[in-house]
């Protein structure tokens, strides 16, 4: 039995168990980082000979075809020999590759492969989140613009303020995900390669490989930068790439959670009201204890999730800040928690937030309930106004309402009963001359101001350009969430 459930006798991340998907899990797994090392010291080789030095087609063929095929038990033997990861995947490559073996590393040092690893990693992690995002943000919009002109309560300091629509509040969220888009975006299009730099960044040691030729080092940096799929480098690093680089990054995905928690806040607070839920199944259980309750348990996951993703902003930062020099070790361990953390908990989020904007559930009868609960007080002015081009008096007017409005909060507040102010102003003698025109005076739609109208302008001229440059890679569906 114990070795049955050998595999649960160790931590296990709920991001790897739960939550986040198999193609983020993989761009941060053991498989893809050693292999992408071997990668790098191949286009490393090739770059090299094709600049002069004495490196086979036969060395290159002998590495490519050992890439993937780690032993990472001998890995892990040679690393507790020499306490040192880099050389142990060293030592163990050069023993698949005897005839590769001199030439393995050439004039490289440990962020060769360290850092331009981490780098090809960001831009695929990045790649990967864009379209998730993007389709959350497709979803919504299509729901912004089913319920563009369905009116809702609005609150200002969680209590009741003039109506907005249901599209427009939506409306909203979408806005803060496009600042992420392009938040995000940005870090993608501006990441660059740590490229071929050396030790200390100066390229000392390519120098001396290329008997003091700078112009051959350059093409150097210049072609691995090319063959690993980057346009560009850093022109100036220390032995690492700045880590200035993680805390943008970083930062845009503190960002995302932010944009996140508060959606799915809103979510929360408007399903406790009845107004709006998230998905729910058919044999879905809310409560161990309530078999009646409807928990709103993804908008939860999200802002659970979203406030890890906003505390590791503060790593990256700190880790930024104590570089000394050209650089220190002791940011090693944390941005191996860090940089995987950050991404797998902001597409955890997207994924489920994707699942919530495919189902989102309005309840317009509750919706208009609590309306009713509301407008006839902020009606009032509107009541007035009218009885003033009927020929009344402002101020007796005034006085009129303020009564009525106290008689009818009263009867809210105390009795906890409905509100029956429309009811008292047509019960008293003194409104008869608007008595017809109170119905449209209380329509809920002529207190949305352009609400409509600003839903349509915004996905039509901010929401349309920015789901169009992502095409078919817009993700638009997501799996079966793991509760």
């Amino acid at each position: 039995m114990a070795e049955l459930n050998a595999e649960f006798r160790g931590y296990r991340s709920p991001l790897s168990t739960r939550y986040a998907s198999k193609e983020m899990q993989y761009l941060f797994s053991d498989q893809h980082k050693f292999s992408t090392w071997r990668k790098l010291w191949i286009l490393l080789a090739k770059a090299e000979k094709a600049l002069g030095l004495d490196i086979s087609e036969a060395q290159i063929a002998e590495m490519e075809k050992h890439v993937d095929d780690i032993d990472f038990k001998a890995a892990a033997a040679e690393e507790a020999l020499t306490r040192h990861d880099v050389m142990a995947h060293v030592h163990v490559f050069a023993k698949q590759c005897p005839l590769a073996a001199p030439i393995i590393h050439l004039g490289a040092t440990s962020c060769f492969v360290g850092d331009n690893t981490d780098l090809l990693v960001l831009k695929d992690a990045l790649d990967q989140l864009l379209p998730k995002l993007v389709g959350v943000i497709k979803q919504l919009a299509h729901f912004a613009m089913q319920y563009r002109e369905l009116p809702t309560l609005g609150f200002t300091h969680l209590q009741p303020a003039q109506l907005t629509t249901v599209g427009k509040r939506c409306s909203l969220w979408i806005q803060d995900l496009l600042m992420d888009e392009r938040a995000l975006r940005a870090c993608r299009d501006n990441l660059r390669f740590r490229g071929v730099k050396g030790t200390t960044g100066t390229q000392a040691s390519f120098l001396q490989l290329f008997a003091g030729d700078g112009a051959k080092v350059r093409q150097l940096d210049q072609t691995v930068t090319r063959l690993a799929g980057f346009e560009r480098y850093y022109a100036v690093t220390g032995q690492t790439y700045s880590r200035k680089v993680d805390l943008e990054i970083v930062s845009a995905l503190a960002s995302l959670g932010a944009t996140v928690h508060k959606m799915c806040s809103d979510l929360r607070l408007l399903a406790s009201r009845k107004e709006l839920e998230e998905p729910f199944e058919q044999t879905q259980i809310g409560s161990s204890a309530m078999p009646y309750k409807r928990n709103p348990m993804r908008s939860e996951r999200c802002c659970a999730l979203a406030r890890h993703l906003i505390t590791l902003q503060a790593n990256a930062a700190n880790t930024l800040a104590t570089q000394w020099l050209e650089r220190t070790l002791d940011d090693s361990a944390n941005r191996r928690l860090t940089l995987s953390e950050a991404f797998l908990s902001a597409d955890a989020c997207l994924l489920t937030l994707l699942n919530i904007s495919q189902g989102l559930v309005v309840y317009p009868k509750v919706i208009e309930r609590n309306i009713a609960q509301e407008l006839p007080f902020m009606s009032t002015e509107n009541v007035i106004m009218a009885m003033v081009k009927a020929g009344g008096d402002r101020q007796v007017c005034h006085e009129k309402i303020r009564v009525l409005s106290h008689e009818a909060g009263a009867q809210v507040k105390q009795h906890g009963k409905d509100n029956d102010l429309v009811e008292r102003i047509r019960a008293d003698p003194y409104f008869a001359p608007i008595l017809g025109q109170l119905s449209s005076i209380l329509d809920p739609k002529t207190f949305t101001g352009r609400a409509a109208e600003q839903v349509v302008e915004f996905v039509t001229e901010e929401v349309n350009p920015v789901v169009a440059l992502y095409a078919d890679r817009v993700v638009t569906k997501s799996a079966q969430l793991n509760i």
